[in-house]
């Protein structure tokens, strides 16, 4: 069973029909939504200010979730892939954004509706990425505009997906 842990009074809350993985840490003020997935060693650590999760995303292994004490928090939309070994630290990700693998969002970062931020990338304090634009890089730079019918599509299915994936651990 995942750790899911009380802390300053803040107790975590999850939707209905979520996967947390075994190992997975759930911490203070968080606020998980419907169809949720939380996958092996990640930390959502709400612990020093709040993180807010929308439906239907998936947080692969690995990632990390936290915040600034009184300045920054973590708000996630519906539709959105956290990939493995991401860490998001008090940014903002807007419905069907695709987080790549290894990529790094710092304190009030903006992630638009629909946004793609590529493996690896990294994303400043302050940047704001529009919606349905793809970025990359160290430091994360502008690279194109997506197609939104495209990507909505492609990060649904990816949400899906995760869905399908955590059914097979309840089958077991």
């Amino acid at each position: 069973m995942a750790i899911i842990k009380t802390v300053r009074g803040f107790t975590p809350q999850i939707g209905k029909d979520c996967f947390l993985a075994d190992n997975a840490a759930i911490i203070g003020d968080t606020v998980i939504g419907d169809g949720c997935s939380i996958w092996f060693g990640a930390v959502l650590r709400g612990d020093v200010n709040s993180i807010k999760i929308g439906n239907h995303v998936n947080i692969q292994d690995g990632a990390v979730l936290h915040t600034l004490y009184q300045k920054s928090t973590i708000e996630i939309g519906d539709y959105v892939s956290v990939g493995h070994n991401v860490t998001i630290h008090g940014a903002h990700v807007h419905d069907y954004a695709l987080i790549g693998m290894g990529s790094t969002l710092l304190d009030d970062a903006v992630i638009g509706e629909g946004a793609i931020i590529a493996a690896g990338a990294l994303v400043l304090k302050g940047t704001k990425v529009g919606p349905y634009e793809v970025w990359g890089g160290v430091p994360a730079k502008f690279i194109k505009k997506a197609e939104p019918e495209q990507t909505n599509e492609i990060n649904k299915k990816i949400a899906h997906n995760y869905a399908m994936y955590a059914s097979w651990y309840n089958e077991e």
